[in-house]
């Protein structure tokens, strides 16, 4: 009884002469019997007459579906025989790709999985254009719709409804079910896209003060939103703290297990901003900077979000100088992704090839002849600007080299220290140093692939034992997961909101002044990061 849907038995004694009890009375009252529980039940308008119809119809016994909601339990079916799976859909409303995974939710097991694109991308590839679009039809117009859904609005509430729709379908086409069989759906996005899943006016979250018009969606079914998994499925949306700090972050804080725990951690989720959540069950505190372009494949030329073709691992032997690469599924390398693009740069400063500010050497004045022979056949040259070429046209996808330009590893050098910046600014406002977390957790796909040994040398992550670090994968699809799954999850998300401080780094000088001290590798105080080889600077 801790999902989000759960089945009861029900049994009745049948209508009697001496027990005229109406029949959805009897059916309260076998229920709350079996329940065993004080919480109040509910049985809405629209399910009076079928749930009523099968209970007569199968001898006053079978199976009641009961959504679990905050307000208490809700009526959402009834059968005469015990469903063979109960599915619900676990889903990650991401800005560039959705991700969703099938779960019986009686048995907790993976019942499918999969991902898609998500097609709001071709009304604006970031938040901002979408709300831009969003809103800028109804400043056109001299009368609001009489529905207060602006037209630009509408498109992306649909766009993102179907394909959440073909998601669904694919899922359960997977599992063998229809996707009318899908029972619940929870949903975890930062804050703007469950403004535009929920079709509500997202023009305040990027205008100051930075307002949303929610944090916490009110209880919903699908078919309020006409979603093609079961009408009466609860859907439930991850809250949020505010415009830049959405339920995909408290699903995060959930999945690693800080907020339960009397040690202190540290959470990073890395996307199109670095994300950090330090604390433990008594308190949290957290910011966000944008730190994840050049990681996700915004800024290098070369840059691919993780999957196939990606360079995800890079090492050059420091003897021989053999450079090894591996793509994602080795298929041919077609770009470098960001764990691919953080083993490059580590391995590029531990060989020499580039500096302590990024920049790449001169082979001409390389007095080591194999440091000298390799900086020759992998250092091109065009226009004064250096490039180093990871893979040749011949190895390549479609014939297409991958080169790591210069302006590439300055966007990876920006993008590195304002992740240490992030850090350190934010353990320094609660009076801690790193050495004083019992552990860091990395999510998203860059803590899925990432070396944190390779980001140490950077000078991106402190400079900690590697047992210190843990990767979790999707965090945002593992939170939603949870609140699937149990009730405890739920109520622990309420009290992570309450327990949140945001910490703004735009307003923030200590940021700035880190920030520019962490533009080397690793870093302007080497003796932060003791285990990295310093060069001092040195040709």
């Amino acid at each position: 009884m801790k999902s989000i849907v759960c089945s009861v038995r029900v049994e009745a004694a049948p209508p009697a002469l001496h027990d005229n009890t109406a029949d959805l009375d009897r059916l309260r009252q076998a229920l709350l019997a079996a329940l065993a529980d004080d919480r109040f039940l509910t049985i809405p308008f629209e399910r009076m007459v079928p749930v009523a119809r099968v209970f007569r119809e199968s001898g006053f016994a079978g199976y009641a579906l009961l959504n679990d909601q905050e307000q208490g339990w809700v009526l959402a079916d009834f059968l005469a025989e015990k469903p063979q799976v109960l599915a619900g859909m676990a889903l990650d409303l991401g800005t560039t790709h959705l991700e969703a995974t099938l779960l019986d939710l009686e048995g907790g097991n993976v019942l499918a999985s999969g991902n898609l694109e998500n097609s709001q991308i071709s009304f604006g590839a970031d938040i901002l254009s979408r709300i831009h679009y969003a809103t800028a039809k109804r400043r056109q117009q001299k009368q609001p719709a009489p529905d207060f859904l602006d037209p630009g609005l509408r498109e992306l509430q649909e766009t993102i409804i179907a394909a959440i729709n073909e998601l669904a379908g694919q899922l359960a086409a997977a599992a063998g079910l229809e996707a009318h069989a899908i029972r619940a759906l929870s949903v975890s996005g930062n804050t703007t896209m469950a403004h535009l899943f929920l079709g509500i006016d997202p023009y305040h979250i990027c205008r100051e003060p930075y307002i949303p018009l929610f944090n916490c969606a009110p209880a919903l079914e699908a078919g309020q939103l006409k979603l093609a998994i079961h009408r009466a499925a609860p859907v439930w949306i991850m809250p949020s703290v505010g415009s830049y700090f959405g339920g995909d972050l408290i699903s995060g804080i959930l999945a690693s297990g800080m907020a339960q725990s009397n040690k202190t951690r540290m959470l990073i989720d890395v996307g199109t901003n670095a994300e950090v959540v330090i604390g433990n069950r008594e308190w949290l505190i957290a910011c966000a900077g944008a730190a994840g372009p050049a990681l996700e494949g915004g800024v290098a030329r070369m840059g691919m979000r993780a999957g196939p073709g990606a360079i995800e691992y890079v090492s050059i032997d420091l003897e021989s100088y053999d450079l090894t690469c591996r793509t994602i599924a080795n298929v041919p390398a077609r770009g470098i992704c960001g764990s691919g693009l953080i083993d490059l740069v580590a391995a590029l400063y531990l060989s020499r090839v580039i500096d302590i500010r990024g920049k790449i050497r001169d082979p001409k004045k390389e007095q080591d002849q194999a440091r000298a022979a390799f900086m020759k056949a992998h250092i091109r040259e065009r226009d004064g600007m250096r490039s180093f070429l990871v893979v040749g046209e011949k190895e390549s996808f479609e014939g297409r080299a991958v080169l790591l330009e210069q302006i590439d590893l300055d966007a990876m050098i920006r993008s590195k220290a304002a992740m240490y910046a992030v850090l350190k600014t934010l353990i320094s406002q609660v009076g801690l140093d790193f050495s004083d977390l019992e552990e860091i957790v990395v999510a998203g796909a860059f803590g899925r692939h990432i070396n944190p040994e390779r980001a140490i040398t950077l000078g991106m992550l402190p400079d900690l034992p590697l047992s210190v670090y843990r990767a979790i994968g999707n965090s945002s699809l593992r939170g939603a997961e949870e609140v699937l799954l149990d009730r405890a999850s739920r109520l622990a998300c309420e009290k992570i909101v309450s327990s949140i401080t945001y910490l703004e780094l735009n307003v923030n000088q200590e940021f700035m002044i880190r920030f520019s001290g962490a533009r080397f590798i690793p870093h302007t105080d080497s003796s932060l990061f003791p285990s990295v080889p310093s060069f001092n600077g040195r040709e």
